[in-house]
């Protein structure tokens, strides 16, 4: 009897250890890319970071960093939004990233915080793989406020 005893602590040592090398096995590859979807507009930045595969990361907004409504689109608000968000992934195991920027559709560029937002990524130690610009484009839409003479000035 004594000896099954030496035997099963022998077992339940090895089924620790086992479990242990489960947790490592779970974890994410430390080069797993993902996409940054870097949202500017002239009220707010947005830096949204997911998988390949579309599961959110990381979300962060201006709001979530100032509370002055004046400052969320601010270039500097941008850069700690995209430092915190980078800051997330990275813990996650996200080291190379996709980024996508979209602006309103129909503004004429991006807001004041998508260049700072990008160069703030590198700055983490992220690695930017490809640049894209998503903003949408109008096709016409509603008709335009103002009648049909236009607005008088």
């Amino acid at each position: 009897m004594p000896g099954n005893e030496q035997q099963t602590a022998a077992e339940l040592s090895r089924i620790e250890e086992g479990k242990k090398s489960d947790k490592k096995e779970k974890r994410i590859s430390e080069d797993a890319p993902g996409i940054a979807y870097i949202y500017t507009s002239f009220n707010n930045t947005i830096v949204h970071i997911t998988d390949l595969s579309g599961n959110t990361i990381s979300r962060i907004s201006g709001g979530m960093i100032t509370k002055h409504d004046r400052l969320k689109a601010n270039p500097t608000v941008a850069m700690f939004v995209a430092k915190r968000a980078a800051e997330i992934a990275r813990e996650q195991g996200v080291t190379n990233l996709y980024v996508r920027i979209k602006a309103s559709t129909g503004s004429p560029a991006p807001g004041p915080g998508a260049h700072a937002a990008v160069k703030s990524l590198q700055r983490e130690g992220m690695r930017i793989i490809s640049i894209l610009d998503s903003t949408g484009v109008a096709r016409g839409g509603p008709k335009k406020k103002g009648g049909r003479r236009g607005r008088r000035v």
